[in-house]
This record gives structure tokens, sequence and C-alpha cells, in this order.
């Protein structure tokens, strides 16, 4: 349940007693002071009616979360005048947790080329994506192990194997159900998990009526249908998504045969046995296939003094697949309006296949740069030529059951969080990879073996040797046992508001698998807040926060590079503080937000490792330890009267000290961030709106060859600068109804046009290192992303 209160005032703002205030069957009077407090269902849109013999009547609609406090003061008229419908989902305390909250509507407006929270959050600061095909995201220096993920307090996973942004799916976190999204880049309560870097923390609708969505655009489509029975008992929603990304794919440098195909299917049912007790259900099951055949590319780079080129052609295929299950019940006990009770069961099972065999031959030399030569472009010197066979047989089934009790109490202006949870991770990983490189006709071996090939100059009789070579299979059993426990007060000092919150964290787990020695580790992380709003005529807010976090090793923490699987791998520890303010003010009479945070973190016991497109490998030592530190600006607000838009601004230094090496920069060492989010709309045309999704990132270390010391190889990738713009025209909406005639069939219909990457810039995502057997150099050429794209759009809502 959550809770409405406040005073009800008229034009001259003196109180209004016993108001009648309605929503459905829950009903309340304000009393002689005009004060009134009304409870009402959570997580769901509740119509609120005011009413007075005297004054004209005011409809508003709330959706708050469960145990949510909303202070809401109506003025009431005398004026016989329509007063328009209020749609409230929101208070302050987002501000005080240091929570980013991001509407539903922006979500579904602004897709991109791979739509979803994620193609939002990266324009929000702290937060770097540089990889447009990929759903990752790293957030302050962390990586994308780093961020929690929950949709209805249910955690959800990803898959294990993908190694590339181009092999990548859907978003777990389907667009169409949303109905809240919470975003948290540091400092969170106790109550979420144990993670070093961020919070997403998403909330599925429960329909009040029936309805349909649908989008369909060149690159796949969705559908979402809402249902709820005759007495309200019963309530789902449903979503199918298609993406094909073939239109991406096929825009890149390397020319393929490829299909990329993701599809998945999604619900969140509820069913209200009676008012005390609401059983909900989430289910998804998702299939990812990636086809590949890569036929011949060439990448040109160098200087205009010295320009270069790679010429490569590629022989076989890559096939890989992706299958997951997640369902999840939670069960709500609301024992009375202090107390709630929850139950949540949850089950993850993957299947991954990542097979290929693709052979590459490549020619690396000097490219023609004569201005009207019919060979401009064109290989004239070859410099190295050589072979490279890759090969691949990856399995990977894992199981991942939870059950967890949670609860929270109300006493006064205290709220107490609590929660138990166990989760038992089971995971069988077959790991096949191995590497032939051949330069000149010599096989180049491994740099880590003594006995070097110095072929042609000297005669090698020696075995041939795989360049990489990784077999390992494991079968592993982790058991995690977890809790927090947590207190909440939002009172008064002096004339001031303020928030405290305090809160611990504790969890055990224990490694168990064939082969390998049992462990158990436990780990303690305390964690609080403090937010004050002073009695200030400008409205502000200062707000720190901190603790001490751990991120306790998943599997693929636990698996070096080897692919062996390292026990005694201890958890990674920050301490973290988050110094923040908010200025809410007015400019152009409409409302905006100033958000500011410095953070710092010193982490210890770090677990290196490096970054290959969206595949991490880590070293499964705990043998470095880092820090980082960084400010965030966003300002948002109606830059374009009834739109929202925001400008966002981050500094991020990270670094880390390997075995006492010296620091060097993270992997995730994003120096300067700049992001926009800007909605417009042609004001004698007001149904034409346009959307522009700006990022602009400082390049990221470009990593370095395999077996190679990263403290030798520290130059970064180029800029990432991306532009997305979209334009639409609004055929229908509640604005812009129609009672007869095909039209009079939608709710919503919006038809539209986008450019993704509209000043088709050559983003780089990561290296790849070819060796010369003659000059013994290795040159990094650069893997770029997708150029300019276009793709239409067809929204619309039933």
């Amino acid at each position: 349940m959550a809770t409405i209160k406040g005073v009800i005032l008229d034009q001259n703002q003196v109180p209004v007693s016993e108001v009648n205030i309605k929503a459905g069957n829950q009903g309340t009077i304000s009393n002689s002071n005009g004060f009134f407090e009304l409870k009402i269902e959570a997580n769901t849109d509740v119509t609120v009616e005011f009413t007075h013999l005297s004054f004209q009547k005011i409809i508003a609609t709330f959706n708050l979360k469960n145990g949510q406090e909303l202070e809401f003061n109506p003025v009431m008229k005398t004026e016989v005048e329509q007063i328009a419908t209020v749609v409230i989902n929101t208070n302050t305390r987002q501000s005080v947790d240091g929570i980013t909250s991001i509407t539903p509507e922006v979500l579904r407006t602004i897709k991109g080329a791979q739509p979803g929270v994620e193609n939002i959050l990266k324009t929000l600061p702290g937060v770097n994506i540089s990889n447009e095909l990929s759903t990752q995201y790293s957030v302050r220096g962390g990586n994308f192990d780093e961020n929690l993920v929950y949709v209805n307090e249910i955690e959800v996973y990803r898959p294990f194997l993908i190694r590339s942004g181009q092999q990548e799916g859907l978003s777990f976190v389907n667009t169409d159900l949303v109905q809240n999204v919470e975003f948290s880049a540091g400092g969170f309560q106790a109550k979420y998990g144990d993670k070093l870097s961020s919070v997403l923390d998403i909330t599925y609708r429960n329909p009040i009526k029936f309805g349909i969505r649908a989008d369909l655009s060149l690159l796949g489509g969705s559908i979402a249908s809402e249902v709820i029975s005759k007495d309200s008992k019963f309530s789902g929603i449903i979503g199918l998504r298609y993406r094909d990304n073939s239109l991406v794919i096929n825009s890149l440098e390397t020319e393929t045969n490829v299909r990329p195909v993701f599809a998945d299917a999604q619900t969140y049912l509820t069913y209200k046995f009676s008012d005390k007790f609401h059983l909900n259900f989430l289910g998804n099951i998702s299939l990812n296939r990636y086809n590949f055949q890569p036929q011949n590319r060439q990448t040109n780079f160098g200087t205009l003094e010295n320009p270069l080129a790679l010429v490569v052609f590629y022989e076989g295929q890559e096939k890989d697949q992706y299958q997951t299950e997640f369902g999840a019940f939670k069960a709500n006990y609301f024992v009375n309006e202090d107390l709630t009770l929850k139950l949540i069961a949850s089950a993850y099972h993957t299947t991954e296949e990542e097979y290929f065999d693709i052979l590459a031959q490549y020619r690396l030399g000097e490219v023609n740069s004569n201005i009207g030569d019919e060979n401009l472009g064109e290989v004239e010197f070859t410099e190295g030529i050589g072979t490279q066979l890759n090969h691949a047989r990856n399995d990977l089934d894992a199981l991942i059951a939870t059950i967890e009790h949670k609860g929270d109490f109300k006493v006064e202006e205290n709220t107490i969080e609590w929660s138990i949870k166990y989760s038992h991770e089971d995971i069988r990983d077959r790991l096949v990879e191995w590497e032939v490189i051949d330069s000149a006709g010599f096989s180049i071996r491994p740099p880590h073996i003594d006995a070097f090939n110095n072929q042609p100059y000297e005669a090698f009789d020696g075995p041939l040797v795989a360049f990489q070579n990784v077999r390992a299979t494991n079968k592993v059993t982790i058991d995690r046992l977890q809790a927090y426990a947590q207190w909440s007060k939002r009172t008064s000092l002096g004339n001031n508001e303020v928030f405290y919150n305090a809160g611990v964290r504790v969890q055990n787990w224990s490694v168990n698998g064939d082969g390998i020695q049992s462990s158990s580790q436990t780990v303690f992380s305390p964690r609080a807040q403090f937010a004050i709003k002073p009695d200030w005529e400008k409205d502000m807010l200062f707000r720190i926060a901190g603790g001490l976090y751990y991120q306790p090793p998943f599997y693929r923490e636990l698996r070096d590079s080897s692919g062996v699987v390292q026990p005694n791998v201890k958890a990674q520890q920050s301490v973290h503080i988050v110094l923040g303010n908010e200025y809410s003010f007015k400019m152009w009479d409409r409302p905006f937000k100033l958000v500011s945070e410095a953070y710092y973190k010193n982490l210890s016991d770090v677990n290196p490792y490096t970054l290959e497109n969206v595949r991490i490998r880590y070293r499964a030592k705990n043998n470095a330890k880092a820090y980082a530190y960084g400010l965030d600006l966003r300002l948002n607000g109606e830059f374009v009267p009834g739109t929202e838009s925001w400008f966002s601004f981050g500094y991020l230094k990270t670094e880390e000290n390997i075995e006492e090496q010296g620091y060097i920069a993270r992997p995730t060492d994003q120096r300067l961030k700049f992001g926009i989010l800007f909605q417009d709309y042609v004001p004698k045309i007001p149904d034409l709106k346009m959307y522009l999704n700006l990022v602009y990132n400082t390049g990221v270390p470009g990593g370095s060859p395999s077996y190679a010391d990263p403290y030798e190889y520290q130059n970064r990738l180029r800029d990432y600068k991306r532009a997305d713009l979209g334009i639409s025209y609004v055929l229908v909406d509640q604005n812009k109804t129609y009672n007869r005639g095909w039209k009079s069939k939608f709710k919503e219909l919006s038809l539209g046009f986008e450019i993704f990457n509209m000043f088709d810039v050559q983003n780089t995502i990561t290296n790849t290192w070819v060796r010369d057997v003659y000059s013994k150099r290795q040159y990094a050429i650069p893997n770029y992303l997708s150029p300019r794209v276009f793709n239409l759009r067809l929204s619309t809502r039933f």
C-alpha cells in the first residue's frame, strides 16, 4: 500500500474541511484544518476524487510504489470549470534516495539503434555506453558485471558467453510493459544487492483496463496486451518482441551473410485473492540466434602521410545460440497498513552455444592515396601477409534458483525493512578455443614459450603450437545466503526536512565443484544516507551517501583466462562516498532541476580483467587495488513546453595498480562524457515531433594483444561520437481523437523516420592485432561500429 496525505485549501489559502476523498472502495474526509490521509493501492494507477458541495471537483491519478508517501495539497476552486486530470507518479523520495526517475513515455518515444532502457541510460552522467549494438553499460568506472537489475523487486540475469554486441539480442526489460524506471549510479541503500556500481529498478504495470500496443520498424517489432477480469481480481500484461539486426550489421565494413534473430515473450500477472493477499508472476522466454559468414573486409587506418589498410578474405562461419527461461512468483501479504510481508521464488535457466571456425587470410600494406587514380584506396605495397584460424566449441548450461523473504514495517516516521535470501547456482561449462597464426608461411608461437621460432632466418623443427589454446570443463555449484536490515526516517530538524537511512548487508557464499577445493567466505556491508532540505527560499536539497560495498564473485569472475575456476577468489571491496545536490527552479515559467554529484571510490581486492568488445576475461586473482573519482551534472526540464529534455556532463578518472607495478588506466577509464536528450515539435504543427539523442565519450584504453602486458599498451581508442535523430508525426493521441472512420479504432497512432549515427562517425569498439613475422611489429587495426543507418517506424495503441 501507499499513502497520500496533505492539506486542502481554497483559492484564498484557507483550509477546506469536510471534503469527500474517494479512491475506489477507500475513502476519507478532510478535518477542520483541511488535513487528510488516504491509503491507496501501490504499483497501479489509482484515481482519487476530491468533492465538496461548494467547490469544483478535482480528479487526480496517482501511481506510487509500495510504502511510498506523497504530499499532495490540492487547491479547490469555486469557478465552474472542468479541472484537467493530473497524473502523479513520483515524489521527493527519489531525491533523498539519490534515485534518477525516467518516465515510460520517454522510453517508448526515444528508440535508437538498440531500443530499450539502456538507450536512455547512456545519456545520463556517469553511465558510459560506447557500443550501440550492445545493451551493456558501465557506471562510474565499473564494468558490465557490476550493475544490478531488478524487475518488480526480482533480480534478473543476462547470458554468460556473449563476446560481441552484434550477438546481443534484446534487453531483458520490455519497455512496453514498464510503469516506473529508477536508476542509482552509486551510494545506494542496503536493500539493494551486492554489486559495486549501480542499480536499475524497474516496475511493470498492473493493468486497469484492456489495451493493445504495437510497434513496427525495419529492425523488428513488438506487441503488448493488457487484460483485467471483470471483478478486477486478475490482471496481466504480456509482451512479444522480435528483433533482426541485419540492417545494422550488414552496413558494417565486413561484408557478410548474417542472420541475427532475437525473440522473446514476457508476462507479468497478478491475482488478488483478497485485499490482503496478492500473488504475482513474472515470466520470460528468450531465444537469440546469431549465424555469421564473413566474406571480406578492408579497414583503412594510419595517417594522411602514411595511409595503411588491412584487407581480409574469410572462409568459415559462426553459429551462436543463447536460450534463456526465467520465472518468478511473488506473494504479497498486507498484514495491516504498517506491515507488509513478501515471499519471492525464482528460477533462471540458460543454455548457450558458441561455435565457430573462421579462417582469415590478410594483407597489410600501403594504400594508394592519389586522388583521381583508378586504384585509389587499394593496397599497392604489401608489408605483411598472413593467415589466422579461430576455432571455438563453447557450451554453457546454468541454473540459478532463489527464494527470498522480504518485509517492511512502519512505526510513526520510521520504516524498517529486512530480507533473507538463499540462492543456488549450478553451472556446467565447456570451453574449447584455439587460435593458429601464420605469417608469411611461418607459424607464430605464443610469446610465453621459451623456444622462440626465429624463422625464416633459422630453421625450426619443434612441434607446432597454437598461438592461443584454452580447454576447460567446469562443473561448479555456488550457494549464497544473503540478508539485510535497514532503517529509514523522514522528519524535520528545526524548519528543515531531513531524511536518514542506515542499513547493513551480509552475504556468505561457498563454491564447490568437480576437481576444485571447496571454499566459503562471508562479507558485511554497512551503508548509510543522509539528506536535508533547508528551509530556504531556493528549493535546494543536499545529500551524502556511502558505505562499504562488496561484490562476491559470480561464476565468470571465478574463471581465469585459461578457463580454470579459482574458488578462492575474494569479493572485490569498495569504500564509496557520494555528495549530491539538487536545485529545483523555474526558468521561462517552466520547471527545471540541476542535479550535481561528486563521488569517490577506493577499491581493494580488485580482480583485474581485460575487455574485448563486451566480453570480460578476469585474471581470477585479487592482486590489484584501484580508485575512481568524478563529478556528474545533469540539467533537465521543459526546454520546450510540454516536453522533457536533459543535458548531462560527467568527468571520471579510474586507475588500478596490479601487483604494485604502478597505477595505469582501467579498461573503463572514460574521462569525459556529454549526453543530450532533446525533444521538440513544430509550433504551428505540434503533431510533428522530433528527438535528438546525442552522446560524446572520450576514448577508453584500446586493450592489448593476447599475453601482452597491459602496462605496455595504454593507447586509447578514438572518441565515441554519436547522434540519433527521430522524426514522427502523430495521427492519433489523447488530444487528437476521431469518432468515426478508420482512425477511430486507434487510441494512439504515429509514423516515424529515424537516422542512426546521423553524422556517419566511424566509432571504434576494439582493435584487431595483426602480427608481422619479419618486422616483429603488431599493428592495432580498429574495429569500427555501425555507420549511418535509416529506419522507419510505426507505433500504435488500441
